[in-house]
């Protein structure tokens, strides 16, 4: 039995390493984080020529027809970079359609969003805490959809938007059509801004190809998360180490004082085995549908809330500069509140976690 990743795999993720590396160091990082945009199409025109775009869209629709587990590994190395950009989105979107897209809708959908042309994202959040499909009111009457979805990462640069319905639904809708307004809420991760989105009878197109999977598209966002999650934290747990060799206090690394490195050293035991976590989170999407569901609540708790730890102690270890625009930090620490809040906090998937196993 094997539960390392393939060559392939591995090579995937130190392809992007390679290219977050030379395309987007800190120094770049640091300037669209300024900016506030979240995107940078250059970045994002070279992530889809590199095939990220389209990583799980099947062959035949012009994708790589990769796995739910490769998704997710370019998931961690996007957090461990902080790289901006609408790839959850994007992902989420075209997971959707695969979900629950007829043959036809799929054919003519993913094609466009495969190649990176077109932006997609996924509107699924209504207010502050209805993350569940269960409490989404969207709805489509006669080819028209009226409802508000909060916290969708980068619907101002979107082509189109996925969006869930009542009775867990989902539909397609044209950003730049009639009955689509789009509010900036700012949001506090500049690498992915959040909008509000509101539907005043736009035209959409419900997805033909049956409803129910509403819950699968969540909790591949869980699982995405919960990757994103981990690979900042595994890059501020770096930060740390590095700062602690450099800086100096009574004439020497702070490294060498015990309460210093005892702390990193948790922070890795943390975070590092969590990283099964997710791989089997991802695996079971394709291969134990039986075990998603519980896998992606165990990986969306249990990797988000360590992840927060990790950046509530990396910012006590930088000391007060800790604390400050200047140190770099906060951009990762700020990605993970995100993918912690997002779709439903620890508790909250805790509590699923419960449910589903009949406690």
């Amino acid at each position: 039995m094997d539960f390392g990743l393939s060559e392939e795999q591995e090579m995937l993720q130190e392809t992007i390493r390679g290219f977050a590396q030379n395309e987007c160091p800190t120094t770049r990082l640091r300037e669209l984080f300024d900016k506030g945009e979240g995107h940078d199409p250059a970045l994002w025109t070279a992530l889809a020529e590199m095939g990220i775009a389209g990583l799980i869209v099947p062959e035949e629709h012009g994708g790589a027809g990769m796995e739910l587990l490769d998704l997710a590994l370019v998931a961690e190395v996007l957090g461990e970079y902080a790289i901006p950009g609408p790839f959850l989105g994007h992902a989420l979107a075209i997971r959707g359609v695969m979900l629950a897209g007829s043959a036809e809708q799929q054919a003519k959908i993913l094609p466009d969003l495969a190649d990176g042309s077109q932006i997609a994202t996924a509107a699924l959040q209504e207010g502050d805490a209805d993350w569940t499909p269960e409490s989404w009111t969207a709805r489509v009457r006669g080819g028209r959809l009226t409802g508000e979805k909060t916290i969708v990462s980068h619907a101002g640069i979107a082509d189109r938007i996925l969006v869930g319905l009542d009775a867990g639904g989902l539909a397609w809708v044209d950003t730049r059509g009639e009955g689509v307004v789009i509010e900036d809420l700012g949001g506090i991760d500049r690498t992915r801004p959040v909008y509000r989105v509101r539907f005043e009878g736009a035209p959409a197109e419900v997805l033909e190809g049956g409803g129910g999977n509403a819950w699968q598209l969540v909790e591949t966002a869980a699982v995405l998360l919960a990757a994103d999650a981990f690979g900042a934290a595994t890059k501020l747990i770096d930060i740390d180490v590095a700062y602690a060799m450099e800086r100096e206090q009574f004439g020497q690394p702070i490294a060498q004082f015990q309460a210093i490195k005892h702390t990193i050293a948790r922070l890795g035991t943390d975070i590092e085995p969590a990283r099964a976590l997710f791989w089997y989170a991802a695996h079971c999407q394709d291969a134990i549908p039986d075990e998603a569901a519980r896998a992606a609540s165990v990986a969306k708790a249990h990797i988000t809330d360590r992840a927060m730890n990790a950046a509530r102690e990396s910012v006590e270890l930088h000391g007060g500069y800790g604390f400050t625009w200047e140190c770099e930090v906060q951009m990762w620490f700020k990605r993970i509140m995100l993918d912690r809040s997002l779709l439903g906090t620890p508790d909250q998937w805790r509590e699923r976690t419960a449910v589903l196993g009949e406690y």
